[in-house]
């Protein structure tokens, strides 16, 4: 039997982690992964075509995929090359996700059971929607449900816009086919209308027609500097600088300062129509050629931009969680039949998700050239990985499959919030510049939420004790007593590493700020989380509180927990509050009162306690009373 469990489990591990790693196909002949490859800068960071597809889609339609009217599902990558050089066929194309389409009050739009929709289904409603966002309140808070949604929207729309004007400019969607010889066009009026353009400031005749030409190539190309959301052009070689990046409209209007136009603009044009004319040969020749020419410029950048690449095909944190979810199953059924062949399965798939994890962590780590930690996302990927790590260490002493179990959830659960998080656009942005390169913020934001692993962990060890404790009949005196030993030894974790962080933070503060500690909302709540973790500790010390109490106490610091790490950055004030998200409210309330009510059941009377180790409680109190 035990060959069979592990011949099953290898097999659901193997299916989980192959579904991220099968190669993908090119699309009708076209390079797709080349083309996916190629850099551009958003956000002050280079990142490949590949993350500016995902991250944009994931703003609009909250996942990575796009359904066409045909039924066909487009990958991301081949999505932005629709978007950029067929917008016409993009436009058909449901991207924008609207939750609650008949709330907006736009007459004909809604349709009965669809929560997508196409550019070409917004485009009869886009002059009632300019009249309804201008009326919307700029500060965020303020908002209610149905503006915040209108806002959403209209961001999207403007964002859309945005990405289709990146690669080139679209004067007409026909005009595409023709962008070299408009290139050429304005390169060859540049000259002599400058040249016209002097005589007309003298005062003397001039080409009237020419000038008019030279001004509207001027105006589109200005106000295309003003759109585009990508930099695709790089400085010239040997400037051996990264940061300052030019869109396609700054490179056009550099001609009238007598600069060439950059071979990258005109790379990008020539894809543009090799695309739109389904030449395979000249698109893939052309994606070489500029794949190339920015491995020339800047030989170091090409193998972060191609890590990248391969690091968001494979998402290592998809695969951890799916692993997460097998692990957790494994060991719930362990509880009912094979408890030492199946906790010992639950067990490696459990270190290997922890593996990916760390993997991801790393990877991310690379890709940015900065600490774990730098953003709301980057820590809900962190406090999961040391829940994670600190469980496979406890499963490791006591092989009961508590501590696997509770780090299997916990991982799961935050990786799902990070998911969430990254709805956002790219959880890999440029740090502000207070949090940048300093030493003090590295280690203290690491240890804290190391702190903060570590308190969710021993909370969700102390639930365990009370799902145990009341529901579960084989739940004993050793069940109880392990389970104690493992919160006890947890929260002493927290509430060292939550004092060191802090302490720290401290630190951080007086040589960023000027001061040692503000009282600000996030040094108030890591306070919190200190004292959170001294009352346990003094609790169990002096004896003020038995098993179910000091669970109560832990739960509690859940609380405290989800409120220093998120609830004050729903305040919106403070120095800390960079990572605002007001989506977060309702669910901070929803998790906050789950854990209030497992609170109040660990007080229930030993009569409500089912379990072995409830009985024996009872017991004792029966005989205290005689």
């Amino acid at each position: 039997m035990k060959r069979v469990i592990y011949s099953i489990a290898a097999l659901f591990v193997l299916i989980t982690v192959g579904r991220h790693l099968r190669p993908a196909g090119d699309s009708v002949g076209f390079n797709i992964n080349e083309f996916s490859e190629l850099p551009v800068q958003v956000g002050g960071r280079i990142k490949p075509l590949d993350t500016v597809a995902r991250n944009t889609l994931l703003v609009l339609s909250s996942r990575q995929k796009v359904i066409t009217p045909s039924g066909k599902i487009l990958s991301p990558i081949e999505w932005l090359l629709d978007l950029t050089m067929r917008p016409e066929k993009a436009d058909t194309y449901r991207v924008f996700k609207i939750e609650f389409p008949d709330d907006l009050g736009l007459l004909g739009l809604a349709q009965e059971g669809q929560r997508y929709y196409s550019f070409n289904d917004l485009l009869p409603h886009f002059e009632e929607l300019n009249k309804l966002a201008e009326t919307i309140d700029p500060e965020h808070k303020k908002r209610t449900p149905y503006q915040q949604q209108i806002y959403s929207l209209n961001q999207g729309l403007t964002l859309y816009h945005r990405v289709m004007h990146s690669l080139h400019p679209i004067r007409s969607k026909e005009g595409l086919d023709q962008l070299i010889d408009e290139y050429s066009s304005y390169n060859s009026l540049v000259l002599p209308a400058m040249q016209e353009l002097r005589k007309q400031q003298a005062g003397e005749e001039h080409d009237t027609a020419l000038l008019r030409d030279f001004i509207a190539y001027g105006d589109d190309y200005l106000k295309l500097s003003q759109t585009a959301y990508l930099r695709i052009v790089p400085p010239p070689p040997p400037a051996n600088s990264m940061d300052d990046w030019e869109n396609i409209g700054l490179d056009l209007l550099d001609v009238i300062k007598g600069e060439p136009i950059s071979p990258y603009t005109t790379g990008y044009a020539s894809l543009t129509m090799a695309y739109r004319a389904n030449d395979v040969t000249m698109f893939n020749q052309t994606v070489g050629i500029l794949r190339e020419r920015f491995i020339a410029d800047f030989p170091g950048e090409i193998k972060r931009v191609h890590f990248e690449r391969i690091f968001n095909k494979i998402q290592p944190f998809a695969v951890s969680m799916e692993l997460y979810v097998l692990a957790f199953l494994a060991i719930c059924l362990s509880w009912i039949r094979w408890a030492t062949t199946l906790n010992k399965v639950a067990f490696w798939i459990l270190l290997l998700a922890l593996l990916i994890h760390t993997a991801g962590l790393i990877s991310r780590m690379y890709i940015q050239g900065r600490p774990p930690v730098t953003n709301l996302y980057s820590s809900a990927v962190f406090v999961g990985w040391g829940a994670v790590l600190l469980g496979a260490f406890l499963e490791r002493f006591y092989r009961n499959g508590l501590g696997a179990a509770m780090a299997a959830l916990v991982g799961f659960c935050t990786l799902i919030i990070a998911h969430h998080l990254a709805m956002e656009g790219d959880t890999l942005e440029m740090m502000r510049a207070v949090l940048d390169s300093n030493f003090w913020l590295a280690t203290h934001v690491v240890i804290i939420t190391f702190g903060y692993s570590a308190m969710f962990f021993a909370g969700m060890l102390a639930i365990a004790f009370i799902v145990g404790g009341i529901f579960v009949r084989s739940f004993s005196q050793k069940s109880a007593q392990n389970l104690s030993g493992m919160v006890y030894g947890i929260t002493c974790f927290a509430a060292l590493f939550s004092l060191v962080g802090t302490i720290l933070g401290g630190i951080w503060g007086d040589q960023s700020w000027g001061r040692f500690w503000g009282w600000d909302p996030k040094e108030n709540g890591a306070l919190m989380i200190v004292i959170m973790g001294a009352i346990l500790l003094h609790a169990r010390w002096g004896g003020v509180v038995r098993e179910r109490g000091i669970m109560a106490i832990a739960v509690f610091g859940n609380i405290v927990t989800a409120w220093s790490w998120f609830g004050t950055n729903l305040l919106g004030v403070g120095l800390h509050s960079y990572g605002f998200t007001d989506k977060g409210f309702k669910w901070l309330a929803i998790f906050c009162l789950s854990q209030l009510v497992f609170i109040l059941l660990a007080n229930l009377p030993w009569t409500y306690w089912r379990s072995n180790f409830g009985t024996l409680q009872q017991s004792r109190k029966r005989s205290r009373l005689i």
